[in-house]
């Protein structure tokens, strides 16, 4: 397996290894190294060192590898930045392929390999470790969020489609991300070997007994999540670039912007249409890419000091479904809430209205623990196929069963509207049972009753009193959507959802409501 990786490390950077003269153009060497991590675990490196650009220092950018993926993952990106003159470590994650040590799931001592690459690179090529990166794609990016709480010598950070808070990403409002924990369980096991924690929380999963695996995770997941520590962070300062796909299946965009407003630092925010990774891939491996072409320019200016404008964009950049990138000076400035109430589903059509005046005092029940046509759709395909080809996750409104969802349907827009930021709900909820799962998904309609999703989210009751009435509030996912003129919006409430563990029940009922004094809305931040 060593052997097969660096021959493709050797493969992809070729262009490196030629014979450099004294006035050869900028290029790079490659070596393969296995690193002392954290306790001495052995880490397989793919080493980029610039040539042709002087003896150094050179700014030194360190990637830790995604779940599952090798250490040859950033040798595309890494030979254009080691060409532009920074020396370059991309490194299999602990645990994974030709690194040593078990999956510890960000865990203390993959956390701290960050801090024993730098110390091996201060000793081993001419990096200067007083300018310090650390770049990587989901895995990669919250491994390298947390280091920059443990090493000030990390002056700035790029974390792509990564995660701040674990279980706010994986067990939304108390909802079990069925497919997605599923999928990363399988990778893990195939591509590395789990260490002690992964084994447990598998166990647990696997055999049924969610409840202990849930109560497990949550208390790994403080130490995991770079929310825990973002005062750590910015007492250090480094720049943190955070960029994530609106439909990411695995770290939904809403965690890193709470993440983001904390941050007190230098800071920029990019988000396009897309599932997990999908924004930046072909980046990596070396193709042209929004994401990477503004990040480049923001490692040189932070670490080098150079005066390339890249502090002097709009921190927050949004790109609709349609194409068009907004810039605003903070998340606060994405759109202004515009609220619309809910009033009671009638008609044959049992759908209700989203209107400008309260509706208070009705009740709408309907049946639980049975899907309905409206749905997040799949994990990975269904953004992927939105931020791709532009096919977003669709449904026929008319055809979604008003016995076990409850629907409300705004008004056309005159004009067209940009949708920027997170839609709120809050609804009054009685639960006929103990535990019922509610998913709200918001659609743009267009005249003949055809959604598109724009956002959704997951909201488990546990442990409720029946028949006792409820007030939630419910903060749906972050997006930038362009809404067209002759367009409605529709709110869609249900209780299953393939793509997450639920916990309605057969037989149960929930009922929606509006009482006096507190009456239920939707409200969507628009521009």
């Amino acid at each position: 397996m060593r052997r097969v990786l660096l021959a493709l490390a050797v493969i992809a950077a070729s262009v490196g290894l030629a014979p450099m003269t004294a006035d050869a153009a900028p290029g790079f060497s490659t070596a393969y190294q296995r690193i002392p991590g954290a306790g001495g675990t052995e880490i397989g490196a793919v080493v980029l060192t610039p040539t042709g650009q002087g003896a150094g220092p050179f700014p030194l950018v360190v990637m830790p590898s995604s779940w599952g993926v090798p250490n040859v993952e950033y040798v595309g990106q890494g030979s254009k930045l080691a060409t532009a003159g920074f020396q370059v470590i991309s490194y299999s994650s602990r645990g994974f392929w030709d690194s040593a040590g078990g999956i510890d799931i960000a865990g203390p001592p993959t956390v701290a390999d960050v801090s024993k690459i730098i110390d091996w690179a201060d000793d081993n090529t001419p990096a200067d470790t007083s300018k310090v990166a650390a770049v990587g794609i989901s895995y990669g990016a919250g491994v390298s969020l947390i280091a920059s709480a443990q090493d000030p010598r990390i002056k700035a950070v790029g974390a792509l489609s990564g995660w701040a808070d674990l279980i706010a990403s994986l067990n939304p409002n108390d909802t079990v991300n069925l497919q997605s924990v599923a999928a990363l369980l399988a990778l893990g096991n195939l591509t590395g070997r789990p260490g002690p924690e992964l084994q447990s929380l598998q166990t647990k999963f696997v055999v049924g007994r969610y409840d202990e695996a849930i109560a497990e995770a949550q208390a790994l997941a403080p130490v995991r999540s770079a929310a825990t520590v973002v005062d750590r962070i910015n007492a250090n300062r480094p720049a943190i670039f955070l960029a994530n796909a609106f439909e990411d299946s695995i770290f939904p965009p809403t965690q890193y912007t709470d993440f983001f407003t904390r941050l007190t630092g230098p800071k920029r925010l990019l988000f396009a249409h897309g599932d997990h990774a999908t924004p930046e891939a072909t980046g990596a491996i070396g193709l042209p890419n929004e994401t990477w072409d503004e990040l480049a320019p923001w490692l040189r200016h932070y670490l080098t000091g150079a005066d390339n404008g890249a502090d002097g964009e709009a921190p927050v950049q949004l790109k609709s479904q349609r194409g068009v990138w907004r810039g605003y000076p903070n998340w606060a400035a994405v759109g202004s809430p515009r609220t619309s109430y809910l009033s009671k589903p009638a008609g044959l059509s049992r759908t209700g209205g989203l209107q400008a005046n309260a509706s208070t005092g009705w009740s709408n029940g309907i049946g639980a623990g049975v899907p309905t046509v409206a749905d997040s759709g799949v994990a990975i395909l269904s953004g992927a196929l939105q931020g791709l080809l532009s096919i977003p996750t669709g449904v026929g409104t008319p055809l979604v069963d008003r016995t076990f969802a409850g629907v409300w349907s705004g008004p056309a827009y005159s004009s067209a509207v940009v949708l920027n930021g997170s839609p709120r709900l809050h609804v009054t909820v009685t639960p006929s049972g103990r535990d019922t799962s509610l998913f709200a998904y918001l659609y743009d309609v267009d005249a003949l009753g055809v959604g598109s999703l724009v956002s959704h989210k997951p909201f488990t009751l546990r442990g409720a009193t029946p028949g006792k009435a409820l007030p939630i509030d419910l903060r749906l996912e972050a997006t930038s959507w362009e809404v067209a003129a002759g367009h409605h919006l529709v709110l869609v409430v249900d209780t299953v959802d393939p793509r997450y563990l639920g916990r309605s029940s057969l037989g149960t009922t929930v009922a929606f409501s509006s009482p006096a004094g507190d009456p239920s809305w939707l409200s969507v931040p628009v521009t």
